[in-house]
């Protein structure tokens, strides 16, 4: 079973992206203004599941 849970803003925590970036993982904290806008035009998509055969 999944709660919701609200959190008043002084509980809260940042939460660090990181993304692939030439074959290594970076945190997009540490990217350029380039690369930053760069990282926001992507198209984000979810692969479904594959189902298994038989």
């Amino acid at each position: 079973m999944r709660q919701n849970f609200d959190l008043a803003d002084h509980e809260r925590q940042p939460c660090e992206v990181w993304t692939r970036v030439m074959g290594y993982y970076r945190p997009v904290s540490q990217f350029n203004h380039g690369k930053k806008a760069e990282h926001a035009e992507r198209c984000h998509f979810r692969e479904p599941t594959a189902k298994p055969e038989g």
